[in-house]
Parts: C-alpha cells; structure tokens; sequence
C-alpha cells in the first residue's frame, strides 16, 4: 500500500494517492483504476490517513524555520470566511458528482428500510401512552393528574432526546447514535411492560422517550448524506411514509391485543401482567429490528469526511457503488474516486424554525372523547323517591342516578357497577357481595346494618355518607381491572386513530412525488396555508363522525409541510451542524406538544375558538415565515 502525501497549493488542498500523483507525472496508468493487486484486497487509492502539518521539513525551534511556521499558522488562522467557504462548496460539489458516480439503488433502497424501522419506532411510540391509558388508569389506580402527567412524559423524554443525540450525532457519528438511541429505547421499553407502580412506569417511559428522541434527526440527516440532489426531496418524502406505517402499526396491535383481557395473567395481588402489557411489549419490535438491520449498515461517508477520516469515507463511497452496480449487472465497473476534498473546520450559528403540528393533534382525541361523553351522559337515567324492598340485584346497573331512594334487605350479588350516583338515600339492612365499581358514587347516603363482603366500594365512593352498624369484609385490594363493558369503545378508540394515520397516506404520495417539481419552499408554505383555512372548519365538528372527519382532512392536508420541513431542514444546514440544528427544531415541535396537551385539554368543552384560533395562527405565521427561507431544490447538500 501507498502512503498519501500532500500536494499543497498544486492541487488546491485535496489529498490524494501516490498512484495518482504518478498519474500526474508520468501519464501512466494506475492499479487503482484497474480493480485490485491479485495479493492484495485494497485499492491503492484508498486513503491512509491525514498528513501532519509538521510532516514535512521542520527547524529547530527558535530558529527562522520556527518564525515562518508561527507566520505560515498565523495565515492560516486568517484565513477569510469566503475562502473556507469557497472549499466547503468545492467538497460539496465533488461529493455531489460522488454520488452520482455511485448511483442510486440497492444500497440506498437497504438504508431505506433500516431506517424506516427507526422513523416506525417513533411513531410507534408517539400512541402507546394513548392507547394504553384507559387500560393502566384502572391496573395502576391513576388520579386525573397522574394521567396527565404520563401523557405528558413520552414528549418531555422525547424533546430531551431529540437535542442530546441529536449534538451527540454531529461528534460521534449517525450510525453510533442511533444505534445507542434506539437501545436505549428498546431496554425502556421492555422494563415498562413489567414494572407495576405507577412511578417506575413513568421512569421507564421518560427514558424510552428520551431513546426514540433521536431517531427522526438522526433518520433524516443520515439518509440524505447518502443521496444525490435529484433523488433527495421525493426519497426523504418516501422515508416519511414509516411515521404513518408506524402509527398503523400501533392501532393494529391495540385493535388486536388489548381487548383481549384474557391474555393475562397474575400471581397474587402484588405482581398483575394484562393485556395492555402485552401491547406495549409489542410496540417495541420495530426498535429492536432496527438495531438488528442497522449493524449491518455503514457510518455516513459525509459525517467521516467533515471529522477528516478520508480512509473510512472512502471506503464506504465505494462500497456504496459496488453494491449499486453489481445489483445493476455492471459487478465491473470500478470506483474511480481517488481524490476528496478537504476543507478546515468553521464555527456558525444556527437559525432554527419550528411548527404546530403536535399542539393540535393532541386536541382531536380529547373532543372525541369529550363528544362521546356528552353523547353518553345524554342517556343518564334518573330516579328520584323510589322504594325498593327485598330485591336482589344480580345484572349490571349503568349510567343512572338515584336520588332519595330508599331501600330496604335488598341484595346486590356479582354485579357491576358503572356510572352509577347514589344520591340523599337510605340504605338499611341490605347486603353487598361481589361488587365492581367504575366511577360510581355514594354521595350524602345513610348505611344501617348492611355488610361489604368482597368489594370495591372503598371509602373514597363514600362521600359524606353515614355508616351506622355496617361492616367492611374482605374489600378487593389495589384497582380492578375489567373493562367487559368497554370493549365496542376500546375498538372505536383504535379504529380512530387508525383512520387519522391511514389519511396521511394520499399527502404523503403527493409531497414526495410534487417535492422536487414545485421545490420545498411552495409546499410548505401551500400546505400551511391550507391546513390554516381547514382549521376553521373544525367549527363545525359538533359530532364525532365529524370530528374523525375533519381529523382525517387535517391529517392528510398537513403531513405535506411536515415532508418539506424535513427536506428544507436537512439541506438548509451544514453537515457538521445538521443533526444538531435538526435535533433542536424536533426538540421545539416536541414542547409544542407538551403545551399543547396543557393549554388545550383545558379549553375542551368550554371552547373551541381558542385552540383553533391558536392553531391556525401559528400555521399562517409558519407560511409566512417559509417565504423567507431560500429555496434549497436542485442545490447540493452543504
């Protein structure tokens, strides 16, 4: 093998092989051009490593060789910004020819999929609080803030996530980050499907949010170092489709898992494994298969070349064309690439934008549910002043109010009760046996001589009630889980959010096949505009089939300024920032998340002017502002 030497000023700072040189010299012809020696696996042209600036001829120090390395490094440190960006441009220009000289096919089609298994996970993750929630609230005894605060962590982990690995991808590389990301993810994950308190299920789910932070950044950036400027917009569209595949996924797999309360099982009244862990141990196989397919991918060739490992670059940008042209039929053509530019480090700053788009996705399923709850409570059934002597009650009693009731040796066996009030009533000598109770309440009621045997009715569904020679025996201990009566509604839940990720699918076609046609700069800013005007029609969802509706149009309208977002952002920042920049922006977008499930969960059911007042504002100050960005169509990735 030949070692690299450095051409100075002759050959304008590129590094390149002796062979080349010789090349240069002699007109001859090289190995590395040839395929390789028949002892010898590597190119000659393969890069070696960086020459020393004190490789060449030194002085002793102090003498006049010293004063003209003080001076030569002085130059160099006042090397202009227009200079150090002119050779910035020449490796972004050569990098372009680069890939096209590799093509574009089976490597980047394998890259695809691996990383569509990364961008899955997220969307993955992004529903399994939301799907799991009615199940857990039961299984872990969750107050209202609890609730709320365990909607709330997946995004705070995640907007963490996405600025740690994000900065941490720019110094130690995509491939390295993401894999550690995703593990960390997948570990979480896994532990969260078995812990019981509700404390240490919240720690696991922070951490697994903060793990599938990095992935979109990381995904994003990563894919596009690996494709040529025609290909970049509509491919980097494509790979969007997996967030949606994700979200599919993840209704699919409640759909299927988590009405099933069979699949359960529990050893005494301390350790309880349901179905709804069964799903969240599930949703983490799209992590792990991507950590599995990313091992046998290579690191960015461009994060190598920005961290001045020209060898290791090399040697993935040829492994990228061989791979390409031997899935073409061409196994003979030869990587000619033996020269790659390098340019010194430069410090800039970072502009960073944000969007809206999780501040009002979160709103839908909380007007669903508010909907449905309206809708139920509409078929309340009162009773006020009725007698009821020596009955026995043995079926389910739901959604009624009794109001100064009086009941006399009755029986309630092996019942269920469901939103059901007691209400300014008198109970005496009557017997309960058996009884599961979700939210049902005793409130000003009077007990005498009436015995709990083997229920639920704990003191907390007691309120201001008198107990006058009644007992409590053998009370079911911590909450039970049981939602028989659940199950159309668990399917509705699903099916929603089925539904709102499915409607992505047209606006994802659209961008990806319209982004390199119309540029990056009109479809954002067109789908703004739009997602803006539909916001207003949200006025008008006063059903739930309207509100799915109006869920679905908003979906498919958006998701096209969410593809040219990406694009813009990959292309818009430089390869040694652009992880960083895309980490901070996707931090952004994961608050607006987290305000956005504060501030509009408590307008549902006051108002709906404000959330979509506020929505479409930010929206029209989004496509406002995209007008300002340049336009980054047909340009090479800085």
């Amino acid at each position: 093998l030949k070692m690299l030497r450095y051409q100075g000023s002759q050959d304008g700072g590129y590094y390149r092989g002796d062979s080349q040189a010789a090349n240069d010299d002699e007109g001859g012809h090289s190995d590395s051009t040839e395929g390789h020696d028949e002892d010898d696996e590597i190119y000659e042209g393969e890069y070696q490593g960086i020459p020393r600036a004190d490789s060449g001829k030194g002085s002793l120090a102090g003498g006049p060789g010293s004063v003209g390395a003080g001076a030569q490094q002085f130059r160099d440190i006042g090397v202009s910004e227009a200079e150090r960006r002119k050779d910035q441009e020449e490796l972004a220009q050569q990098y372009e020819t680069i890939l096209q000289e590799c093509g574009h096919g089976k490597f980047q089609w394998s890259l695809y999929f691996v990383l569509g298994l990364a961008l899955m996970a997220d969307g993955v993750e992004i529903f399994v609080v939301g799907f799991v929630l009615p199940s857990a609230e039961k299984d872990m005894c969750l107050s209202e803030p609890n609730k709320s605060m365990l909607g709330l962590i997946v995004y705070f982990g995640m907007m963490v996530g996405a600025f740690l690995w994000g900065a941490l991808a720019d110094r130690i590389g995509r491939r390295q980050s993401l894999l550690i990301s995703l593990s960390i993810n997948s570990i979480f994950s896994f532990f969260s499907s078995f812990v019981q308190g509700y404390s240490t299920f919240l720690f696991c789910r922070l951490l697994s949010g903060v793990g599938i932070g990095g992935s979109i950044p990381i995904v994003f950036s990563y894919y596009s170092e690996f494709l040529s400027q025609e290909k970049r917009g509509e491919h980097l569209s494509w790979l969007c489709m997996f967030w949606m595949i994700g979200g599919i996924y993840a209704s699919a797999m409640a759909w299927a898992i988590i009405p099933h309360y069979g699949w359960s099982f529990q050893m005494g009244s301390a350790y309880q494994f349901h179905s709804w862990r069964v799903f969240v141990l599930v949703c983490a196989f799209p992590s792990v298969a991507a950590i599995a397919a990313l091992n046998a991918m290579p690191e960015s060739p461009r994060f190598y070349l920005e961290n001045g490992k020209h060898d290791e670059g090399w040697m993935v940008l040829k492994q990228v064309h061989d791979t390409n042209m031997r899935a073409k039929g061409y196994p003979e053509r030869v990587f000619s690439v033996t020269t790659i530019k390098t340019v010194k480090q430069m410090d800039e700053l970072v502009d960073v934008g944000t969007d809206t788009y999780y501040g009002l996705t979160v709103w839908f399923p909380d007007m669903i549910k508010y909907i449905q709850k309206q809708e139920y409570e509409s078929r309340t059934k009162t009773f006020t002043k009725e007698r009821v002597e020596h009955v026995t009650f043995n079926f389910t009693l739901e959604n009624q109010v009794h109001r100064q009731g009086y009941y006399f040796n009755d029986k309630f066996l092996n019942l269920k009760m469901k939103s059901m009030v007691f209400e300014d009533s008198v109970f005496e000598e009557c017997y309960f046996e058996d009884i599961t109770s979700t939210h049902t309440f005793f409130r000003n009621c009077t007990f005498i001589a009436s015995l709990f045997y083997n229920t639920d009715l704990f003191k907390y569904r007691l309120v201001n009630c008198k107990l006058v020679n009644s007992t409590f025996l053998h009370n079911k201990e911590g909450c039970m889980l049981d939602f028989s009566d659940d199950f159309n509604n668990a399917y509705m839940i699903y099916f929603v959010n089925f539904l709102g990720t499915l409607a992505v699918l047209p606006g994802n076609i659209v961008s990806a096949l319209l982004m390199d046609k119309i540029g990056r700069l009109r479809m954002l800013a067109g789908s703004s505009v739009i997602s803006c005007v539909s916001c207003f029609f949200l006025m008008f969802g006063n059903t739930e089939s309207g509100m799915i509706a109006l869920l679905c149009l908003f979906g498919g309208i958006s998701i096209a300024s969410w593809n040219a977002l990406d694009v813009i952002t990959v292309e818009l920042y430089p390869s040694d920032k652009r992880t960083t920049a895309f980490g901070f922006l996707n931090a952004l977008c994961k608050l607006a998340a987290v305000l956005g499930i504060s501030i509009f969960q408590s307008f549902v059911g006051i108002t709906k002017a404000i959330p979509i007042l506020f929505a479409a504002g930010a929206l029209a100050a989004g496509s406002f502002l995209a007008t300002k960005l340049p336009e980054t169509r047909g340009q090479v990735l800085q």
